[in-house]
């Protein structure tokens, strides 16, 4: 019997199955030698020694082996793999190929081919950004929320029956600590026509910008990377707040104005189930006003409400009551670091507190001359949005404040993530701020929404907004945004937090939506 033949290149293939993908993609007519470089520089930094022992991650020394290519080719190829194959794959490999992904330049350019030509990216400063945090965060919200059709060229249409109605005021109650609850009307409208550019910042439109109206058989259908469900009926009026937690959207809080935060289970059953109603011993309720805010760090989660208390939850004791803190005003942003709570409120104070201490008001701050409305913070800064149209700039480990920034609107929502700060304003504008240096400098503002953004969520390779527009979005965030997919909804979205690849939103209509991978 005859032995089968078997060529050098079935060896090679066998050996090492990188290389034969690797020259097959070499040979394609899709890679233009022309378009490469013609010079030859050692981006990579690799060592002679290095280069001499792992020419090949094979032992074919026939010349035509993938390291033996020349590195802008190498590279060129790896640029069709997916940013968590290149991170993740190759450096098992071999060593050489595991040093494509420590090539920045490799990164700046797989990111600004997935933003755009026409974009600038990343909008903030370039030093120290992560840029391969950021291809691999924008490869993955594109593979969720664009079809194969999107990436055609479309301009987005909206119908005229889902047209916005644009938001005069928030109804709001106010109560000072130990008080009754008293209705209060809190006019989150600017008198007069004011208009919303400052001189030397320009505003950017989206109108041209390609986006992908959201159809709800989209998500239905079992070919969605992503799933949407609403969670069951758990609040009996509008819900003003939602949070993920649990680590990828295991847990959902949402706080309503019927007074009661709700703490689900998103794994538990097809559309979630609801764990309880928080509350303490002798409430009926959680608050005795509306619920208004929420924040979480650890196994804490704090509910703010209009009552003028924040109330303190143990996650990992199932919810159960922790702390009350008592205000002098109603509260309206929270944010967690540790076992420290921040709150802005309705008096104009910005107010920091140790939930560990039986006295827990650490530091009162008056930052503002308005109510303060939107927080964002980390161990080193506080950064604040208030209704006296200004951003102010907190440095912790000093003790000062650093900076305020005159705007000429009012900021309603923020996320703050390294270097870069984007927030949503009264009149739909997104702006952006870059924090360099101590400083916090404005850098664009775009026109994304009809009307106020409620909020807003930012990390190096994504971007949601939604709006009282009756909107929600997902970008990429790059100057001027690109937008991947808009999401219309019956009524106003009050709030939206992401975690992970997973989405959930408030709205006005009692319902808690979310929108997360398929199992």
């Amino acid at each position: 019997m005859s032995k089968p033949s078997v060529t050098l290149e079935d060896k090679e293939e066998k050996r090492c199955p990188a290389v034969a993908i690797s020259e097959q993609a070499e040979t394609s007519p899709n890679i233009n030698r022309s378009d490469l470089p013609r010079s030859v520089p050692d981006r990579l930094n690799l060592d002679p020694s290095i280069i001499a022992t792992e020419t090949s991650p094979s032992p074919s020394n026939n010349g035509t082996s993938l390291l033996s290519l020349p590195w802008e080719i190498v590279t060129q190829i790896a640029s069709h793999l997916p940013a968590q194959c290149v991170l993740n794959v190759l450096p098992q490999v071999c060593q050489a190929l595991g040093r494509i992904g420590e090539d920045h330049l490799v990164w700046q350019l797989r990111a600004h081919k997935l933003s755009g030509r026409q974009t600038s990216f990343p909008v903030g400063a370039k030093d120290d950004f992560d840029w391969s945090k950021a291809c691999l965060e924008m490869e993955q919200l594109i593979g969720l929320w664009t079809t194969q059709e999107d990436h055609t060229d479309r301009q987005e249409q909206v119908p005229d029956n889902l047209a916005p109605e644009a938001a005069a005021e928030v109804d709001g109650e106010v109560q000072s600590a130990g008080e009754n609850p008293a209705e209060m009307r809190m006019d989150v409208e600017l008198d007069g026509a004011v208009e919303v550019r400052d001189e030397n910042m320009p505003v950017s439109s989206q109108n041209d910008l390609q986006g992908m109206e959201a159809d709800p058989a989209t998500f239905s259908s079992s070919s969605s990377p992503l799933e949407h469900i609403v969670l069951p009926s758990g609040h009996i009026a509008d819900v003003n707040c939602v949070l993920l937690l649990g680590g990828e959207g295991a847990l959902c809080a949402s706080g309503s104005r019927d007074r009661n935060v709700n703490l689900w289970d998103l794994q538990q059953g097809s559309r979630g189930t609801l764990v309880r109603t928080l509350s303490d011993s002798g409430f009926i309720s959680t608050h005795r006003g509306w619920v208004w805010c929420l924040a979480s760090s650890g196994p804490l989660l704090a509910s703010g409400s209009l009552d003028s208390t924040i109330r303190l939850w143990d996650l990992v004791a199932g919810g159960a009551a922790r702390g009350l803190i008592r205000c002098k005003a109603a509260v309206l942003c929270l944010s967690c670091e540790g076992d420290t709570v921040l709150a802005g409120s309705h008096d104009q104070k910005l107010n920091i507190y140790d939930t560990r201490s039986a006295e827990p008001l650490v530091k009162s701050l008056r930052l503002h001359s308005d109510a303060v409305l939107c927080l964002a913070s980390d161990d080193q800064f506080i950064l604040s949005g208030s209704k006296d149209q200004t951003v102010a700039l907190y440095d912790r480990r000093a003790g000062k404040l650093l900076q305020k920034v005159k705007l000429s609107s009012y900021l309603l929502s923020m996320s703050y993530s390294g270097r870069e700060v984007w927030a949503g304003d009264n009149r739909g504008l997104v702006h952006t701020f870059s924090l360099h240096n101590n400083s916090l400098t404005p850098v664009s503002q775009f026109n994304i929404h009809s009307a106020m953004v409620t909020g807003i969520h930012y990390s190096p390779g994504s971007l949601y907004t939604c709006s009282s527009d009756r909107t929600v979005k997902v970008h990429l965030p790059c100057a001027p945004p690109k937008t991947l997919r808009t999401l219309h909804h019956q009524v106003g979205v009050n709030r939206l937090s992401v975690e992970g690849e997973t989405l959930a939103i408030a709205s006005v209509d009692m319902n808690v939506e979310v929108w997360r991978p398929r199992c």
